[in-house]
């Protein structure tokens, strides 16, 4: 944080929390469109919001927390079964259960995507391949047959990913030379050092770390007889390239491809005086980071990848940390109906948070006893130690919230912002400290980077050339500033009264101006795609006091609009990530209609045509249980290859939208 910003900080705090004075920001103009029924439009919403609340409070956990599945693409399942066998506990019922969860989502054309209703995907296939034969599974079944043809007519697994190739590698099943080298030794590099594994991102770092001890012990379970995916290849005796990726001769990744021979040839030679001390520091840092529940990151790959270095270092199951491990890994595990898969993280934190905002934003009271408990159970997940954000921040006194039950090390900027823009409602009052209320946004203004924008984990994690390595090949290497937590951000900041004229609030309104798509549009890192960067970006404006009339706000207003599909509501692919040709094309969807429609109410067109046809959508579709059915993948781990769906979204974002609808109905009527 710089002087004038601190400086800003430092006067506010003493406003809100000494003098309990005031800064209201400017109030954004409303346009509306006048439209008929709005006693009956009134009265239906208020209908659908009663149902919801009621699903919600049969759902509330006794503690006060909401927790809902997270699912994403087969793989983090497959794994787990791997993992299981690769340590020598597979256990016959298990695994056949996780084979009946993988087969019930292969395609009728024997492919894996890695989201719903999308093109089968590659190194999906080969790990669900594998994982189905190592359950038993005859290679010569339909659907293995089918699964063998698209694998092989794709380039087969030597066009696979990174960590495709990695898990076959462990069980004797792939090359070792053909997958990057990443040396140990890196961990040991101090953080004033150009690159060190502080310039990674959180999520990137969590699982390089233990798997660089894995890169280099090399650890080998042979498998049985008929067991292995030899058939995958086209080419079973060939070493295949380090990478299949299309290289231009004077690329950063032909670079670092060229740059991996060396480091091979460097690790085959026998002196290397600081190997050990680095293995054992990479021990020491895996131990240090696993959490007392057994968690590492709260990922699966953090975790999975943990375990495995432990014990390929020489720890035995027994041990307490690898034991705590699989044990975390197993409280990730939903199983039904003879089923049993992985979540690749848990979200109970960001479910509470986001359920209680939709419950109190849709008029349920403050002192209700479900926001009460929620707001008391929240308030106990704040963090007060340093993680490894810390590194670039040493300054900055801890006060942040994570995403799951338990990750102390790796608070995010977006779980705490939405935490806050409940919790602040209760500051001082129902087991909630108005001091740790100011520490979580202290924390949140030290976490802005250099270039006026927020990452999610940490600061100015910003280099670039990190996406070329061999390793990035999923291009999520870093965690840079992004329109959506920016606006995010200012969102919490607009509610909680901070100056509109700071220099915090500047420097985020330059970042999100220069990163304003042609078209109006904002593009979401965080969730599919554009319609949620958008809607972020226009709530945090409007939040923050901004002139809702300015030309840069109206032109995302009518992108908002014009893009609206004839069903009334909105919808995006996940491969808009990839094509931007696709833009906001895609089958309407309860969330991003909802987003669509908070950002048109941000935008002072919140009763206007085309917002009423998006409630209206949502009304339709709402079931009698106050739910809504959504099988869209609307949520983003990695952009155009790890997508997600969160259960939550499709009933806690319409919820919000609606409630907010329901509140400028009623606004409007007073002021007749």
């Amino acid at each position: 944080m710089d002087m004038r910003t601190g400086q800003d900080a430092r006067r506010f705090f003493r406003q809100l929390f000494i003098a309990g004075t005031e800064v209201a920001p400017r109030r954004a103009k409303e346009r509306s469109i006048p439209f008929a029924g709005h006693s009956r439009l009134m009265e239906r919403t208020g209908e659908a919001l009663r149902k919801t609340h009621s699903y919600y409070k049969a759902q509330q956990h006794s503690d006060g927390y909401w927790w809902f599945e997270l699912e994403s693409n087969v793989t983090i399942t497959a794994e787990y079964l791997m993992l299981l066998h690769l340590l020598g506990l597979q256990d016959g019922e298990r695994d056949a259960k996780i084979a009946n969860h993988l087969l019930r989502h292969q395609r009728a054309d024997g492919t894996w995507p890695i989201h719903w209703n999308g093109k089968g995907d590659l190194s999906t296939s080969i790990e669900a391949y594998f994982a189905l034969k190592l359950s038993g599974l005859s290679p010569e079944a339909p659907s293995m047959r089918r699964a063998r043809d698209f694998i092989l007519d794709q380039g087969g697994v030597e066009a696979s990913r990174v960590f495709t190739r990695i898990f076959l590698a462990l069980f004797g099943e792939f090359d070792w030379r053909a997958i990057p080298s990443l040396p140990v030794e890196i961990n040991l590099l101090p953080s004033w050092f150009p690159l060190t594994i502080y310039d990674f991102s959180s999520w990137a770092r969590s699982t390089l770390v233990p798997l660089s001890l894995l890169l280099d012990l090399k650890p080998v379970r042979p498998l049985p007889t008929g067991k292995g995916v030899r058939e995958l290849y086209r080419e079973p005796h060939a070493i295949p390239p380090l990478t299949t990726q299309k290289m231009s001769p004077l690329s950063w990744k032909r670079f670092f491809v060229l740059l991996d021979r060396v480091i091979k040839a460097a690790e085959e030679r026998p002196l290397r005086p600081m190997r050990e001390r680095a293995r054992r520091a990479t021990e020491e840092w895996i131990l240090e980071h696993q959490e007392p529940t057994g968690d590492w990151g709260g990922i699966q790959p953090a975790m999975v990848n943990s375990v495995l270095a432990l014990v390929a270092r020489g720890y035995d199951l027994s041990h307490d940390a690898v034991e705590r491990g699989l044990k975390a890994l197993e409280n990730f595990t939903i199983e039904r109906e003879g089923e049993l898969m992985l979540q690749s993280c848990i979200s109970p934190v960001w479910d509470t948070a986001l359920t209680a905002l939709s419950l109190f934003s849709s008029g349920m009271e403050k002192g209700h006893p479900a926001l009460v408990r929620a707001s008391a159970w929240l308030a106990t997940k704040q963090i007060f130690r340093k993680g490894d954000w810390s590194i670039k921040r040493p300054d900055l006194a801890p006060g942040g919230w994570a995403f799951e039950l338990e990750n102390s090390w790796y608070p995010d900027v977006d779980d705490t912002a939405v935490v806050l823009m409940f919790l602040n409602r209760y500051a001082g009052e129902n087991s909630v400290s108005a001091q740790n209320v100011e520490r979580g946004l202290r924390w949140i203004l030290g976490m802005q980077g250099r270039d006026g924008g927020w990452g999610a984990f940490d600061v100015d994690n910003t280099m670039r050339i990190l996406n070329q390595l061999p390793f990035g090949d999923l291009e999520a290497m870093i965690d840079p500033g992004t329109p959506d937590l920016t606006g995010r951000v200012l969102e919490l900041l607009g509610q909680m009264k901070y100056p509109s004229g700071s220099d915090t609030v500047r420097k985020a309104i330059r970042f999100l101006k220069k990163r304003q798509e042609k078209d109006g549009s904002w593009w979401g890192r965080w969730g599919v795609n554009y319609l949620y960067g958008t809607s972020s970006v226009l709530s945090g404006l409007h939040s923050i006091g901004e002139d809702m009339s300015g030309s840069y706000v109206r032109k995302a207003v009518e992108w908002i609009k014009g893009v609206q599909n004839a069903d009334g509501g909105w919808g995006e692919c996940c491969e808009s990530y990839s094509d931007p040709a696709l833009k906001c094309r895609g089958m309407s969807t309860p969330s991003q209609t909802a987003w669509a429609v908070l950002a048109l109410i941000a935008g002072g067109e919140g009763t206007g045509a085309e917002a009423v046809k998006g409630i209206q959508y949502l009304l339709e579709r709402q079931g009698e249980d106050g739910t809504w059915q959504e099988e869209s993948f609307t949520g983003t781990g990695f952009p155009k290859y790890f997508m997600i769906r969160y259960h939550n979204y499709r009933n806690c974002f319409p919820l919000m939208a609606l409630g907010k609808f329901r509140s400028l109905l009623l606004e409007k009527g007073k002021m007749r």
